[in-house]
């Protein structure tokens, strides 16, 4: 939470800051859920499914971080000009058969919805496990089962976890040299590195009920393992909030000639998740109008699929992609538009 605040407190970068914010609040947000789960026991398997959901906010946060790094890499702002020196090149393994062209709309808004579908499926499937729970019918600890709904829900949950990661994995590959000094390796393990740890954490003492967890008079040996796994993970978020702290430093965002920002204007966008509806509703909209049949009207360009607001064609003799203003969402407000040097108050 102190990587928080001082975020909140230098407040200069709101389209990056933002997507900072939300992955910070991972360790805090599992660490207090475990404290629950581990505190109303009983319960443990719907908390369990609403921690997990927080993952698929991060992974999008993620992506949406690392289109603003590339952004500001940008020459006068342009677009196109980020990626311009992609060629068109082969996907990685194991869709290395088929090429792709960087510099396509379709590239862009296919990359943003392989990540950002996991924002929806994710927590489509806690619910569905919380509702098989209460009927239940999801058997979580027990064997896999076509009987009971964990198995099904673990297929789409992995399909679309896969999906995702395939999605960063591409885009990272794509500009791994704009990135160089960001050390987007750092932040994307110390994700990745909580969902991992946790995980293998609950197969052991899984493994351990009832050979080396033994039940007591009051608890079932599934309850003492989920209860030390819950405890555990309270305990390892302090070591992965200082990693974070690390990986997500305040420093580069430190400006001398600026006064510190007020924290609830931070809190708030980080909270705000229209970015992500916007994002998913573009994407949506992209297909719909390549779907057989459509009748479309404007075609969309590259700087549309990269995020960006600005001018239309119509204002002047540059294209749309030369006269865009890199951002993940238009911005209404001019006070706010420019997100490398807002207005502080």
């Amino acid at each position: 939470m102190i990587s928080v605040l001082r975020h909140c407190r230098h407040y200069t970068k709101p389209n990056e800051q933002r997507q900072i914010l939300r992955i910070l609040y991972m360790p805090p947000v599992y660490a207090v859920i475990s404290f629950f789960s581990y505190r109303y026991f009983r319960s443990y398997t719907y908390y369990s499914l609403i921690e997990v959901s927080y993952e698929a906010v991060t992974l999008s946060a993620f992506l949406l971080l690392l289109i603003e790094f590339v952004a500001a890499t940008a020459t006068d702002g342009d677009a196109t000009k980020a990626i311009e020196r992609k060629d068109k090149r082969p996907l990685p393994i194991p869709f290395c058969c088929w090429r792709y062209r960087p510099t396509k709309p379709y590239f862009m808004y296919t990359v943003k919805w392989s990540v950002l579908q996991y924002v929806i499926i994710r927590p489509a499937v806690s619910i569905a496990g919380i509702v098989c729970q209460i009927y239940n019918v999801l058997c979580e600890s027990g064997p896999y089962s076509i009987y009971f709904a964990n198995v099904y829900l673990e297929v789409v949950d992995f399909v679309s976890i896969s999906v995702a990661l395939y999605g960063l994995l591409l885009f990272y590959g794509l500009t791994k040299e704009e990135l160089v000094g960001r050390r987007p390796l750092a932040k994307f393990l110390c994700i990745k590195l909580i969902v991992v740890f946790t995980f293998y954490q609950s197969f052991i003492f899984s493994a351990l009920e009832g050979r080396v967890i033994k039940a007591t008079e009051y608890w079932t040996a599934g309850n003492i393992a989920d209860g030390l796994n819950a405890l555990a993970i309270c305990i390892e978020m302090v070591f992965f909030s200082l990693l974070m702290m690390w990986a997500y430093t305040v420093d580069e965002y430190k400006m001398v000639t600026t006064k510190t920002t007020g924290i609830w204007r931070p809190l708030w966008e980080s909270i705000n998740y229209w970015d992500f509806l916007t994002e998913i509703w573009g994407s949506f909209k992209f297909f719909f109008s390549r779907s057989p049949g459509s009748s479309s009207g404007k075609k969309a360009d590259f700087a549309q699929a990269f995020g960006v607001g600005g001018r239309s064609v119509e204002d002047g003799d540059r294209s749309t992609e030369e006269s865009m203003r890199l951002a993940p969402y238009p911005y209404s407000n001019t006070h706010n538009a420019d997100s490398a040097s807002p207005v502080l108050s």
